[in-house]
C-alpha cells in the first residue's frame, strides 16, 4: 500500500515508517520537524535521519492544506501521530494545542469528504487522557470515574480519589469506560478520535482508534521535559542531581513499550476486525512512579538522592492502566515488552547518546507562573 503517516519523523512514526518498509509498503512522511522534538538542527536528529531517504519526506505542517493535499496523494491508508503532547503544557497553550490536534485532524477529513482519494483506512493516535483519572471502584464493588482532583485535598497530601470519604481503589480502564478528559491535549485527543471515526464511517472509509498509554523506549525526545519522566529521570541520575518525586510517587501509569506500539498500530493496519473500533494500546500493569525511579537507578548503577516531596501539577491524573482484552480478542495483539527490560533497553539507548539540556527546571517555573505547578 501507500501509507501516509503525519508526524512519521517522530518517536512513533518513524519506527513506524520503518517497519511498514518492511513489509513492502510505499510510505510518505508529513512532519513539521518541530525543535521540541527534534532539536534546532533536525539534520543531527536521530529520528529524522533514521528516515532521510527511505520515504517521501514532505516538510510541512498538518495545519496547513497545501501540504495535507500533497501528502494524500494517491494514499491508501492515513495513520496520524502528528499532535502536540504535552499534558500540563497544553493547559497554558491552549489555542496552540487545538489548532495543531483538532484543526489540523479536521483539515484533512475535510478534504478526504470532499475530494474522491484512494484512502481506504485512517487510522488514529489517540490516547489514555481521554479518559481523566479513569476507572475506580469502592467497597461495596461499585464502578466510579472520578473528576478532577480537589486542590485543598491535594494541599493536605490526601493524593487518592475519594467517594464520600471512602477512598476508591483503581481499576483497569475498559473502552467502555467514561470518556471526561481533564487536560486540553486530552479534549483534543477525544475530538480527534471522535473526527475521526464519525467522518470515515459518514464517507465508507474504515476509521480506528488507539487510545495509547504511556509509551517509551529507544527513540523517545530526550530534549522535551513535556513529556516523559523517563527523560526527566534518566537525566537528572546521569548529571547526579536530587531527584523530586511529586506527590507521595504512589501515583502509577501503564508504560508500554516502543516495539509493542509500533506492532498495534501494523494490526490495526491490516486487520479489518479494527475497523470502525477504539482500543486500548497498554500493559495492563500499572508501575508507580517510585519503581520507576528505583528501576532506572539500577538500570544506570548510579544511585542519586530521592525527595517524595508532595509537590504536585494541577490536571495530573493519579492512576490509569488500561484493560486490554479487546485488542488482545480481535487483534491477537499482545505486549512482549515488561517494564525491566524496556527501561533497560531504553537506558542503553540513552548512554549512546549526548545528553542534552533537558530545561526541566525552566519548565516547571513556567508551570508555577501559570499556577499549574504547587
Amino acid at each position: 500500500m501507500n501509507i501516509l503517516i503525519s508526524g512519521g519523523a517522530g518517536f512513533i512514526g518513524s519506527d513506524l515508517a520503518l517497519k511498514l518498509i518492511e513489509h513492502n509498503h510505499k510510505i510518505t512522511v508529513l512532519d513539521n520537524l518541530s525543535p521540541q522534538i527534534h532539536g534546532q538542527n533536525h539534520n543531527e536528529s536521530e529520528l529524522f535521519l533514521k528516515i532521510k531517504d527511505k520515504v517521501n519526506f514532505i516538510h510541512g505542517d498538518v495545519r496547513n492544506s497545501d501540504d495535507w493535499e500533497k501528502a494524500l496523494t494517491n494514499q491508501d491508508a492515513i495513520i496520524h501521530l502528528a499532535a502536540e503532547t504535552g499534558t500540563g503544557q497544553s493547559m497554558y497553550e491552549i489555542e496552540k494545542y487545538i489548532d495543531v490536534n483538532t484543526k489540523g485532524t479536521a483539515i484533512f477529513l475535510d478534504y478526504i469528504a470532499n475530494i474522491k482519494t484512494n484512502v481506504k483506512k485512517v487510522i488514529i493516535a489517540s490516547s489514555r487522557s481521554i479518559y481523566g483519572e479513569g476507572k475506580y471502584v469502592d467497597s461495596k464493588g461499585a464502578f466510579h470515574y472520578p473528576t478532577v482532583r480537589l486542590e485543598q485535598s491535594m494541599q493536605n497530601k490526601q493524593f487518592e480519589p475519594e467517594f464520600n470519604g471512602e477512598i476508591l481503589k483503581v481499576a483497569a480502564t475498559d473502552e467502555d469506560s467514561i470518556i471526561h478528559p481533564i487536560s486540553i491535549y486530552g479534549i483534543t485527543k477525544q475530538v480527534q478520535e471522535q473526527l475521526v471515526l464519525n467522518v470515515c464511517k459518514s464517507i465508507g472509509i474504515a476509521g480506528v482508534a488507539l487510545r495509547f498509554q504511556n509509551v517509551y523506549g529507544p527513540g523517545q525526545s530526550l530534549t522535551n521535559p513535556y513529556t516523559g519522566i523517563l527523560s526527566v529521570f534518566s537525566n537528572l541520575i546521569l548529571n547526579k542531581k536530587e531527584i523530586n518525586i511529586f506527590e507521595d510517587g504512589l501515583e502509577s501509569r501503564d508504560f508500554v513499550y516502543i516495539d509493542d506500539v509500533v506492532e498495534s498500530i501494523y494490526l490495526s493496519l491490516i486487520n479489518d476486525n479494527a475497523n470502525d473500533k477504539s482500543y486500548n494500546v497498554g500493559t495492563g500493569i500499572a508501575t508507580t512512579v517510585n519503581e520507576v525511579a528505583t528501576i532506572l537507578q539500577k538500570c544506570y548503577n548510579i544511585d542519586i538522592p530521592t525527595t517524595i516531596s508532595g509537590n504536585y501539577r494541577l490536571g495530573d491524573i493519579r492512576h490509569n492502566f488500561a484493560d486490554i482484552s479487546l485488542i488482545q480478542k480481535d487483534l491477537s495483539w499482545f505486549p512482549k515488552t515488561d517494564i525491566n527490560t524496556g527501561l533497560l533497553n531504553f537506558s542503553k539507548w540513552v548512554l549512546s547518546q549526548k545528553l542534552p539540556e533537558l530545561k526541566y527546571e525552566k519548565s516547571l517555573e513556567e508551570m508555577k507562573e501559570k499556577g499549574m505547578f504547587k
